[in-house]
Formats: C-alpha cells, structure tokens, sequence
C-alpha cells in the first residue's frame, strides 16, 4: 500500500510540474505587448512561452545530471537507433498526411487559418514550429518527464514496446492541450487533439527511451510539426 501511494504521489508531483511550468510561461509571457512584431498573434506569444518553460525545467535537469548523474539523454545516444526511428517518422507521418488530405478535401472540412497567412505569419509560424515546438516540447515531456517519472514507475507493455513511464508521459503530455481557465472555471479541449497528442507522444517517447537521447525525438517532433502547419498552409491557398 506504501509503495502505492508513493507511486500516485509522484505521478501526481511531475503532473502539477508539466502542467504548471507552462502554465507560469504563459503568464510571463502574457505581460509583453507582441502588436509591433506579430499584431495577428500568429508566433511571437507562443515563442516566448515556449522558450521561458524550457529555461525554466533546464537548471533543475542540468543539477540533477551532475548531482544525481541522473541521464536526461543531452547527448546524442545511439545514432543508429535514434536515426532509425526519424525515418521510419517521416514515412509513417508523411502517409498520414496525405490521407488526411484527401479525407478534408473530399469532405469539405478544412479549417481556414485564424489569421491572414502573410509572409511575415507565415515564416513566424514556420520558425516557430521548426526551432522550438520540438526542443521546448521534448525537452518538458519526454527528457524530464520520462526520466523522472521512470524512478518510480516500472513495468512495460506489448512486450516491451511501451513503457508506463512513457504512457503516463504522454497521457499529460494530451493533458497539456487542454484549454482551461480558473476565474471564472472553464474548459475546452479538441477530442482528436488530444488522442493525436498523445500518440504522437508515445512515438516520441519510445524513441527516446530506445535512442537515449532527446535529440532525435525533437527532431522528429518538428518535422511533423512544420510539415503539419506547411501543408496546411499550402491547402489555405489552395481550397
């Protein structure tokens, strides 16, 4: 029973982390004014948010990598292995996507941009996506959610293939896409965000464990990313 409560004390413990850390870089970012370098909110408010949560988990993992010689994966583990798994992504990827295509345009449902896709929101979203979706976002759910959440929770499924500490990571990792207010109390959430969230989050999370580095899972993060959005953007001009 002991090593029961231990166990949902920690998952609870990295839970309030990787759900408070963003939420605290939201707030900072919230305090500049971004109408001079990006007045449709298309990239400047998302960039400094993502770039604030990373700086703020990294001096934790780096003191702990020395005091703890706890292994975050900052180098670049096995390259075989993590090279293997970032192309057989962007072949699974690349099939989704076109799929996916087809399906929206024979079913009329694309969802047009929430801003007008000018050079300048273009190429923001694009350096958005490419230089810190996958970095900010590995570095939180993977890197350090992984490696921690691994210290107290064991065991493995499909015969190995996935571990807890990887499925409990990505099932937060879903979590974080949810939109929620306290005052007043309101929450919103896309259905297939959170299910696409979290698969994605068990691909990464698997190379990562098997590749011993965060490097390739970034990689792997924002190239389906800036595929996504790219494509996406192409079809705004197009449909």
């Amino acid at each position: 029973m002991n090593k029961l409560f231990l166990k949902t004390g920690w998952i609870l413990f990295i839970t309030f982390i990787l759900l408070g850390v963003p939420r605290i870089a939201g707030l900072f970012a919230d305090q500049f004014n971004y109408a001079n370098i990006d007045p449709d909110g298309a990239f400047a408010w998302i960039s400094i948010h993502h770039i604030v949560q990373a700086l703020l988990l990294l001096p934790v993992m780096f003191i702990l990598a020395r005091t703890k010689n706890y292994n975050f994966g900052f180098s670049l583990g096995n390259k075989k292995v993590g090279l293997y798994f970032v192309r057989l992504f962007a072949k699974i990827f690349s099939a989704y996507i076109v799929v996916s295509l087809i399906i929206v345009y024979f079913a009329g449902t694309f969802n047009p941009f929430p801003y007008a896709l000018t050079s300048r929101n273009i190429l923001g979203q694009l350096g958005f996506q490419l230089f810190l979706s996958g970095p900010s976002e590995e570095l939180i759910f993977r890197a350090f959610a992984i490696s921690l959440l691994s210290l107290y929770i064991k065991g493995e499924f499909f015969k190995g293939k996935l571990s807890c500490a990887n499925i409990i990571a990505s099932v937060i990792f879903a979590l974080a896409h949810v939109r929620f207010e306290f005052l007043p109390f309101s929450l919103s959430y896309d259905p297939f965000q959170l299910v696409y969230a979290a698969a994605l989050g068990l691909a990464y999370g698997v190379c990562y464990e098997r590749s011993k580095s965060m490097v390739y899972p970034m990689i792997m993060h924002s190239m389906s990313n800036v595929v996504a959005v790219g494509v996406s953007i192409l079809a705004g001009f197009i449909l």
